[in-house]
């Protein structure tokens, strides 16, 4: 079983790590952990523009929040089940693109992820990384909601 953990650092993303860690997967299941950054957005215009130090100073705190993720999970994984076998990437790009690249270039069964619950406006500004997997995703997808995921939170 290839199962692809997508996680994110949240409350959301532990929730769905929980619900991996918890089942009695077949053994030797291997489960690919990745956390994706997003490259810093450009805010302003081009007459006036923040030093170059900040935009690099953003993206190094987006790869370790995004390594802690990881890590945090690789974690709580080994713990629970020995014979899982992991794998973790941390990438650049869009989460819901990378995700099912990543998902269609490993051949995965199952992609796993959490729910913020956006709804509305905040949806629409913000994007639905789960609703966006589920909808192109090649394979059986799990969106893991807790129960303080609240719509429009």
């Amino acid at each position: 079983m290839k199962i692809l953990l997508g996680v994110d650092g949240s409350k959301f993303s532990d929730a769905a790590v929980e619900e991996v860690a918890g089942r009695p997967w077949p053994q030797h299941s291997d489960v690919d952990i990745v956390s994706v950054y997003e490259p810093p957005a450009f805010p302003t215009t081009e007459t006036w523009v923040l030093p170059q130090h900040y935009y690099e100073e953003m993206e190094k705190a987006s790869q370790e929040q995004a390594r802690d993720a990881v890590n945090k999970a690789i974690e709580r994984l080994r713990s629970a089940n020995p014979d899982l076998r992991l794998n973790s990437e941390i990438a650049r790009g869009y989460p819901a693109d990378v995700i099912l690249d990543r998902a269609n270039r490993w051949g995965t069964n199952l992609i796993v992820l959490g729910s913020h619950g956006y709804s509305g406006l905040k949806r629409f500004l913000l994007g639905s990384v789960s609703q966006n997997v589920s909808s192109h995703a090649k394979c059986s997808v799990e969106i893991v909601r807790t129960p303080d995921t609240v719509e429009g939170e």
